[in-house]
């Protein structure tokens, strides 16, 4: 296949861990860095030998670009990726594909009528010990999944950081580290029927959601259980863990592994969590799927389906009680087809 030219819109710490997963990357190469931190992004350009702008419009203007990769906060999100889809360019953006549902669908609806690719980053899809344990689960040596676990925690001063301001993130640890649990959730137990969100004190002072638990149930019955928080460190050895009525399955930072019932030895499938292979993968697969040469592991619906997850759990945090994740089984099928054939949804 033809060599890509990316554009990099933000020039902050996802965006450095993009440039880490091209390095070697034969697929495309990063063309331009836009920011509006000037100096930030001169720094990266620096580092890539390619050209620098205040304005992703005027790197849209002055550089033929295959597709962009989306690294700024979530507020922008739809503004970027709605100019870049009418220019036909492909859009890969980050998690949270936005704050609300409005404008994701907004977003899907700009891509379906020029005919690109518009994709939720989502990088634990591509961590290869997660991809492992998916398998596991659905050969079905585990039984009949019970309880799904997810834990993302750790102490992080977030006063100063972008991810607290909601002007700018939509929330705090929910819509940030969260995107990626309920994405992870869904995943592996198929369609979410509704949350409940406690949250937990707000030890740094900030403005938004410093630690909460999430409870959910899927629409096949299982129950899901994951803690976030930036202001405390479980210090866990694992990140997932997934209960059957014949084994677990534990997927870890270092080593991830499965026992069945009545088994005394836990068996080893995977080594941790990579992050750069993990963004590499998702680039690779993106990239191919631009000709056609493969699918995107990470759907339109997928995306659409986290902002509905997200917005549905902080509306439980208000009303304090469980929250219907708005589309569950085929209605959410059926809305996403709608949707991205242009119709109203």
């Amino acid at each position: 296949m033809q060599k890509l030219r990316f554009g990099l819109i933000g020039a902050g710490a996802i965006a450095n861990s993009y440039v880490q997963a091209f390095n070697g990357f034969t697929l495309g190469d990063i063309a331009a860095v836009a920011d509006i931190r000037r100096e930030a992004a001169q720094a990266l350009a620096e580092t890539l030998r390619c050209r620098s702008y205040e304005s992703y419009q005027a790197m849209a203007a002055e550089n033929h670009l295959d597709a962009v990769i989306v690294c700024t906060p979530p507020a922008t999100h739809a503004e970027i990726c709605v100019y870049f889809a009418e220019r036909k360019i492909h859009v890969l953006c980050e998690k949270p594909f936005t704050i609300d549902t409005k404008s994701a669908k907004t977003m899907l609806r700009a891509a379906k009528a020029s005919g690109v690719i518009m994709a939720m980053a989502s990088k634990f899809r591509y961590a290869d010990d997660v991809v492992r344990a998916k398998s596991i689960v659905t050969s079905g040596i585990l039984g009949e999944i019970v309880l799904f676990e997810n834990a993302f925690t750790s102490r992080v001063d977030m006063s100063e950081r972008w991810n607290s301001k909601p002007a700018q993130s939509g929330g705090g640890v929910l819509i940030d580290n969260g995107t990626h649990s309920l994405d992870i959730a869904r995943y592996f137990l198929g369609p979410l029927a509704e949350v409940q969100v406690i949250e937990g004190k707000r030890s740094q002072g900030l403005g938004v959601d410093e630690t909460v638990h999430v409870f959910v149930h899927s629409a096949s019955g299982v129950i899901a259980s994951i803690d976030l928080s930036w202001s405390i460190n479980k210090e866990l050895d694992s990140y997932i863990n997934i209960y059957g009525s014949q084994g677990t399955v534990s997927v870890g930072w270092k080593e991830s592994r499965y026992r069945q019932s009545g088994g005394r030895d836990w068996v080893v499938f995977g080594h941790g969590y990579n992050k750069v292979d993990a963004f590499r993968s998702q680039i690779s697969n993106f990239a191919k799927a631009i000709p056609g040469i493969e699918r995107m592991l990470i759907t339109p619906e997928d995306a659409l389906a986290s902002v509905e997850a997200v917005e549905a759990a902080y509306a439980s945090i208000t009303r304090n009680h469980w929250t219907a994740v708005n589309r569950v089984a085929d209605s959410a099928a059926m809305e996403t087809a709608a949707l991205v054939a242009g119709e109203p949804a």
